[in-house]
């Protein structure tokens, strides 16, 4: 009941804020924040306030204290949220600087924080990495103009990684029978597979049709994993290419957890990633079309303009490119978080406030 009012409550103070002030114009250089962008976030953070407060009022009037929000916030989370921050910015950056992928990649660090804090935890760290990526880095080549204004984004997916961390979608479920195996496995890869087969491999085929030289076929040069290698910072290239290297071990230890172990956990961790992409999408979307005109400065730009040019109007195409990007990156990003949970110390992991449901030792 808390979640449903405090959910509604900001949804409301959100719609009313944003239908109050007016339209947010664009700004006209694709390169600088749009002049509203900072009234624009500053009404979604007050939204998130007050559905906080929401939260917190109920809470009161039926236990008088605030354990569920206090206990999120003890000393291993606070040490643990600065570092959640840096990893979300230095990947979130590096591939949109590096990689030409219709991708994001900047929550690792706040899923990690939401699934072993819990969802206050792990809203405030997507909240403060968006902040610290635009304000705190701004002039450095880690500083992105863009990030502020998702924040109630980042926010978002922090509540709700902390939220299934608490049902116990991240615990590991071994030696699970193999008629239901099976069956997970085969909903999580009709899952995913329709989102690359539909949503990523036909876009990136009608971008790259047409082009100057291709004769209306794919060229390799617009399947390249990497932009430009010549404008890449070395600092970016780096940590793509080190991060590239472990997502491919990643994957590779999941599918061996999957058919060795029989671990039925990777596949709700993967249904778990693609609906909280979803979401996100729905929240996103209004913002990169309002705020941004569709051009946010990432990989997934190429996506909008293949929308546009096949009849899509501004506000259609950015949904449309939210609802291929989000869910692909999130569940990414949930599988990442999962294997990065089951190879740290079980001691060091239980300490955490929901770390006992993160690895399974209590039952949700």
């Amino acid at each position: 009941m808390r979640v449903v009012i405090a959910a509604t409550a900001t949804v409301v103070a959100a719609v009313v804020g944003v239908l109050a002030v007016g339209v947010f114009e664009p700004s006209p250089n694709p390169d600088q924040l749009p002049p509203g962008a900072n009234l624009f976030m500053f009404l979604l953070a007050a939204a998130l306030v007050v559905g906080f407060v929401a939260y917190a009022a109920i809470e009161w009037l039926q236990t008088r204290r605030f354990e569920s929000i206090t206990r999120q916030f003890d000393t291993r989370t606070i040490v643990l949220i600065p570092l959640a921050i840096a990893i979300n910015v230095v990947l979130g950056q590096t591939v949109a600087s590096a990689l030409k992928v219709p991708l994001y990649l900047d929550s690792i660090g706040t899923i990690l924080v939401g699934v072993l804090a819990g969802p206050f935890a792990g809203a405030a760290t997507g909240l403060l990495s968006n902040l610290a990526w635009t304000f705190l880095f701004a002039g450095t080549p880690f500083g992105s103009p863009f990030a502020w204004p998702f924040a109630i984004v980042a926010a978002e997916i922090g509540l709700l990684a902390g939220l299934f961390g608490y049902a116990g979608v991240f615990r590991s479920r071994p030696n699970t029978p193999p008629g239901k195996l099976l069956a997970g496995i085969v909903v999580a890869l009709v899952l995913l597979g329709a989102l690359v087969w539909y949503g990523i491999l036909p876009h990136y085929a009608k971008l790259c049709a047409g082009q100057p030289g291709s004769g209306g076929s794919v060229t390799s040069g617009c399947l390249d994993l990497f932009q430009p290698i010549g404008s890449i910072d070395p600092v970016f290239l780096v940590v793509a290419v080190a991060f590239l290297v472990l997502l491919a071990v990643t994957v590779i230890v999941l599918a061996v957890r999957l058919v060795a172990r029989r671990d039925l956990g990777v596949v709700y961790v993967t249904v778990a990633g693609a609906a909280c992409g979803v979401v996100s999408a729905l929240i996103a979307a209004p913002i990169a079309a309002y705020v941004f005109g569709g051009v946010t400065g990432s990989g997934t730009d190429f996506l909008v303009l293949v929308f546009q040019q096949a009849g899509s109007d501004l506000r259609t195409a950015v949904l449309q490119q939210s609802l291929i990007s989000d869910p692909i990156d999130k569940t990414i990003t949930f599988l990442v978080v999962y294997a990065l949970l089951r190879g740290a110390s079980r001691r060091v992991t239980v300490r955490f406030p929901q770390g006992e449901r993160a690895i399974g030792t209590v039952e949700a």
